[in-house]
């Protein structure tokens, strides 16, 4: 499976990006899926997660500003960022997982594959 994310740049606060995660190869394979982001001199952080049956769950800091949603038949995962505010910035990044991990979303170990990771900067 790779794992290709796309769609960060440079915005104002309160405005708004959608970054995409293609994913190619076995990517039937995949259970989960997961957007985390860093920033600069902070720990990985979970932001968004889709599960296999298309739930959804949020990080607290994002919680009514962002969307995490699916295109199947594009093998693509999007997160719909809104209402962006300057500490949103940092490097994005999506993960996949093949197995069911529900009680261990948050541990990047958990995930059997990553994108390279798209930069997003909200100036202020």
């Amino acid at each position: 499976v790779q794992l290709q994310a796309s769609g960060g740049g440079l915005v104002q606060a309160g405005e708004s990006l959608r970054l995409s995660c293609v994913a190619s190869g076995s990517s039937f394979s995949i259970n989960t899926m997961s957007w985390f982001r860093q920033a600069p001199g902070k720990q990985r952080e979970l932001v968004a997660t889709i599960f296999t049956g298309g739930s959804t769950t949020y990080g607290n800091s994002v919680k009514g500003r962002f969307t995490i949603s699916r295109d199947k038949s594009k093998n693509t995962v999007y997160l719909q960022m809104n209402s962006l505010k300057p500490e949103d910035t940092a490097v994005y990044y999506c993960a996949a997982s093949l197995r069911s991990i529900t009680s261990s979303i948050r541990f990047p170990s958990s995930y059997d594959y990553w994108g390279q990771g798209t930069l997003v900067t909200v100036s202020s």
